[in-house]
Parts: structure tokens; sequence; C-alpha cells
């Protein structure tokens, strides 16, 4: 068990979508840093810009799982900024979103004239409220936890994952990448999304 040492925390460029633009990532440190970004407003996720940490822990072994963030966006452009859980090798992937701008949404296993239909509304959980939907991306299952926009917070992950758990989404997974940073769709020409502040900690 232990503390996520900031030091030790490297944000990654992570261009991998088709059709992406031109993406530059810069670094004060692990947890102050940014990307400047150009990318084609078509279709897609072009990039995840991220930083985090591998915890490779069995959920029931998690005491905490707590993370603060603090960042700049865009007021134009399709994107969400998110946090990333991955688990059980990837089989599992839970996404948290604080804010999303343009054409971007969840994953899910409905859809109407309004988009991705949640499977549940307005979840007091991790000290937000979320609209909750699963899916699957054909590869792993999805579930997107999405909140009214906000650009710094502090998010109880472990009660997010456990209620997963107690709601039978999923059992006692192991708990691989926690990742955060910007899901990018598109931009409105060069466009600057700064990570001001970070940190994650577990026990």
């Amino acid at each position: 068990m232990g503390e996520l040492d900031q030091q030790r925390i490297h944000p990654h460029n992570n261009i991998w979508g088709s059709g992406a633009g031109t993406q530059t990532i810069w670094a004060r440190s692990g947890t102050n840093w940014g990307v400047v970004a150009n990318h084609p407003r078509t279709s897609g996720v072009k990039s995840y810009p991220n930083t985090g940490k591998t915890l490779n822990r069995t959920l029931s072994s998690l005491n905490s799982l707590t993370s603060s963030f603090n960042v700049s966006v865009p007021s134009s452009g399709d994107y969400s900024t998110t946090y990333d859980i991955w688990a059980n090798n990837h089989a599992y992937e839970v996404m948290i979103w604080t804010n999303q701008q343009g054409a971007v949404g969840p994953i899910a296993e409905q859809y109407d004239a309004n988009g991705a239909v949640p499977n549940v509304r307005n979840l007091s959980v991790g000290g937000h409220t979320w609209n909750v939907y699963r899916g699957s991306n054909g590869a792993n299952a999805v579930f997107s936890f999405i909140r009214t926009n906000t650009n710094s917070g502090t998010v109880d992950i472990l009660a997010i994952l456990n209620w997963l758990r107690t709601n039978g989404w999923w059992g006692d997974v192991t708990v691989g990448e926690a990742q955060f940073g910007f899901e990018i769709s598109g931009t409105a020409g060069q466009s600057n999304f700064t990570v001001n502040n970070f940190s994650l900690n577990y026990s």
C-alpha cells in the first residue's frame, strides 16, 4: 500500500486516433502540464493526452483512492476532460467526465433523439452528482459518469468504483491504470488544454 509519488507521474501526449492533426505537449511537472492541439473536427477521438499511474490493486484491498484537479480548457471544440480507470487487464473502462464541449458523448446501451440515454440519473457518489451510462466499445465494457461542467474539484474515485461493485456492474476487480486528461475529438483551430494542478493518492 502507499501514496502515489507526485514527482513520478509523467504526462503522455497519446495521439492515437485516425485523422489526427498536430499536438504538442509541455510539462513543468507531472501535475502541471498541457497540450497545444489542432485536430480536425471529424468523427472519432484523435487523442487522449493524460497523466496517471498504474495501481494493480484489487478493489477490496483499496482503502482510499482520491484525486483533485484544476484545468483550463478552450471554450469551443469537441472534447471532454475525463478520468480513465482501467480494470481486469482492460476488460473494464470507467470514464469520469468533469467537463465536456461540443460533439462528444458517452458510450451507452440506448440512444434517443437527444443522444445517449443514462442508465442512472442524478446519482450522488464520490462528492458529485452524475448521470451514469453503461455500454461497450466492442473491445471492453465502458461505464461513464458525467456531471455538469466544472474545471476544478476533488473526486472520491474509490466510492465510484465501489458503487459499481455494490450494484453488480462488476466484482472485486483488479484496478490497473488510473489516468486523467483530455479526450479530444476536434478543436476550433489551435487550442490550449492545461492541467494547472493535479493529485492522485491511494492507500
